[in-house]
């Protein structure tokens, strides 16, 4: 079952059906979907990671990697440094 939804997810992402940052449902709500039990999806979702074709958005799921078809994973992260130049207390810029 892992195989049969890996496969099929891995066609519609390379088909352009899944488009690149579209956030797939979650394990659950795909296993409950599918009928199957939640490990069967989350292993099709760890192996289509591991390929490349997903990313992790933390708490708001997995998503189809920026990638498309070369396979590589996004190195882009989304967070801030927290290295802002303003000091919190005064609101003025520091000097180095």
């Amino acid at each position: 079952m892992t195989r049969q939804i890996r496969e099929q997810l891995n066609d519609l992402i390379d088909a352009g059906e899944l488009a690149a940052g579209q956030l797939l449902p979650s394990e659950r709500e795909l296993a409950n979907t599918l009928k199957v039990a939640r490990n069967v999806v989350r292993g099709a979702y760890e192996q289509l990671m591991d390929a490349g074709k997903l990313t992790s958005e933390g708490r708001k799921g997995r998503s189809v990697s920026g990638g498309g078809r070369s396979g590589g994973r996004s190195t882009a992260k989304k967070r801030s440094t927290g290295g802002s130049k303003t000091s919190k207390k005064s609101g003025k810029a520091r000097k180095k």
